[in-house]
């Protein structure tokens, strides 16, 4: 059975019903399920796999304990060298769940750097993601490189602004998409 890593914006404190549906989707299939520790999304994530009873999941944290863990499931607590509290010390257990999964499901909020960086992640390990993009109430499958251009064209000049500075988003998109980039940065 396949491991699903689910993850969002930590903006996103609700989740939308075509979401929440994904989720229900994934529980009835029995998938084993990989999610964050952190407020916001990944928390309603888990309220969510509270709601659809799921049994099958693992809550990643980076330290002693998670900050979440509504539904007390098992806990894999990831090692990190980077200073806590940085992003680089919570990306720590990104990767492994992206390493863990077979793919994603995200919910974004066309800004988030994080759950960008874990489809670049996914994508990096030759995975699948499917990205809910909240302000547009629509999935977007991410496949291969070329998708990416279709999913960051949904971030305002701002967000990709900030994203460049934050992780370098030009660079990644003209990797992942094989050509130099077609978005302003």
């Amino acid at each position: 059975m396949q491991t699903v890593f689910i993850a969002g914006s930590i903006k996103i404190k609700r989740l939308h019903p075509l979401f929440k549906e994904r989720i229900a989707n994934i529980v009835r299939e029995g998938m084993p399920v990989v999610v964050g520790d952190a407020n916001g999304a990944d928390a309603s994530i888990q309220a969510e796999l509270v709601e659809q009873s799921a049994s099958d999941v693992t809550v990643f944290c980076t330290g002693d304990k998670p900050r979440n863990n509504l539904g007390n499931w098992s806990v894999h607590r990831v090692q990190s060298s980077a200073q806590p509290g940085t992003r680089a010390y919570y990306t720590a257990k990104d990767i492994e769940m992206a390493d863990r999964a077979e793919f994603g499901l995200m919910l974004w909020d066309a800004a988030s750097t994080g759950t960008l960086s874990n489809v670049f992640e996914l994508l990096s390990q030759g995975k699948k993601s499917v990205v809910f993009v909240n302000r547009e109430a629509r999935f977007q499958n991410v496949k291969q490189g070329e998708d990416i251009l279709d999913l960051v064209s949904f971030m305002s000049d701002g967000a990709r602004r900030a994203a460049d500075k934050k992780i370098r988003l030009g660079e990644k998109v003209s990797q992942f998409a094989g050509f130099q980039s077609r978005m302003a940065v």
